[in-house]
């Protein structure tokens, strides 16, 4: 789960975290007032959106008055940002930058640790600095039985700064971020860019963070600021229903029960030289209405062409598949081509009901592959 801009600096700030002045705004005339409010000369306008690239799209612009504050609101309010509307802006305190760095920490699944990532080249081109000077990006890992000792955030501080003044700053901001990160439950925490001031100090005049889905009951005040595209509301449904949903953009829907056997069908999908359209994994049931409702959820994406039905049945059996399909598409009317392939407990009664249905009844998962795709095609 995502969170904005500000609400991550507020978590930033909750744990003495330096970051800069700044205030929420949804309307051009909130934004000069924050600006009166904050007492500035300079102020920096920035839109808030769940997307990076917003410096890129124009939507952080540098204010020197009310009147340049309210063109920028203006211009950046109802701005469309990689398919965000911007509906808030940010309006900060503009600071004198001596040097720019980047610092985060995020889960590395290799190492099966959080490390902390540093960088000298911080700012709106890191990403380029990861893909083409990997060397200028330090990692280190962190054991999570000792934490982010003294000892590793004083090396993590030195491959950043070369003055000891803001190696003793950056020591203890280091480990309330990792602090922040643990007790929230993160799965990113960042900062980018960190700043040296003219002054000296160091300060977070941009944040991001990103929570595990499967923490957030215990913080329920982090789970209040869940904003949902569309696709993360039809996955959230898709839970409830009793459903594993995760969209993937193809055209051919699929639906599966089991997790593992999903992830074998949507590999199979591929190897036939077709597009999943999903991962949905409805569980070991036979439950006509449960069917009813994946089957809306596929129908409802407007990428998908063909469904493919793959059900292996275990202590589920085959015939009762197949009578709570049946059910199910009594009242689900549809034109759509549906491939189901059925096998384990009593496949064949299973396969004998289906005969003279309009399903397409496969009895290997690559024959049912195979049609998936033909008919896609």
């Amino acid at each position: 789960m995502k969170v904005h801009e500000y609400q991550a600096k507020g978590f930033f700030a909750s744990y003495g975290l330096p970051v800069d002045n700044s205030i929420l705004c949804f309307t051009p005339d909130e934004a000069v007032a924050a600006y009166k409010k904050l007492g500035v000369e300079r102020a920096v306008v920035k839109a808030q959106v769940h997307t990076g690239g917003r410096g890129k799209a124009g939507g952080v612009k540098l204010a020197g008055s009310e009147t340049e504050v309210r063109v920028c609101a203006e211009a950046i309010l109802r701005m469309n940002i990689k398919g965000f509307t911007v509906d808030r802006v940010l309006v900060g305190e503009a600071v004198d930058i001596a040097a720019e760095y980047y610092v985060s920490i995020v889960i590395d699944r290799k190492s099966k640790t959080a490390i902390l990532m540093l960088s000298r080249e911080g700012g709106m081109d890191i990403e380029a600095v990861a893909k083409e000077t990997p060397e200028k990006i330090f990692k280190i890992a962190i054991d999570p039985t000792i934490g982010l000792a003294d000892f590793k955030a004083r090396e993590a501080a030195l491959k950043l700064f070369d003055d000891m003044a803001q190696v003793k700053q950056a020591i203890p901001l280091f480990q309330k971020l990792y602090q922040l990160f643990v007790e929230k439950d993160a799965s990113l925490a960042e900062i980018n860019p960190l700043v040296k001031l003219k002054d000296g100090s160091l300060k977070a005049i941009d944040a991001k963070m990103t929570f595990d889905d499967n923490a957030l009951y215990r913080h329920p005040d982090i789970s209040a600021m869940f904003e949902p595209t569309e696709e993360e509301k039809k996955e959230h449904e898709a839970k409830e229903k009793g459903f594993s949903y995760v969209n993937l953009g193809g055209e051919i829907g699929c639906m599966v029960n089991g997790a593992g056997l999903a992830m074998a069908t949507m590999d199979m999908i591929k190897l036939y030289g077709g597009n999943p359209a999903n991962f949905l994994d409805i569980g070991g049931s036979s439950n006509p209405q449960k069917i009813v409702e994946a089957m809306k959820l596929l129908l409802a994406d407007k990428h998908v062409k063909v469904v493919l039905i793959n059900i292996f049945g275990g202590i589920t059996r085959c015939d009762d598949v197949a009578k709570g399909l049946i059910e199910a598409f009594k009242e689900i009317k549809t034109d759509m081509p549906i491939v189901i392939r059925l096998t384990g407990t009593n496949e064949a009664e299973g396969r004998e009901l289906l005969k003279g249905t309009a399903f397409h009844v496969a009895a290997t998962m690559s024959e049912a592959g195979r049609k998936a795709v033909e008919l896609a095609k």
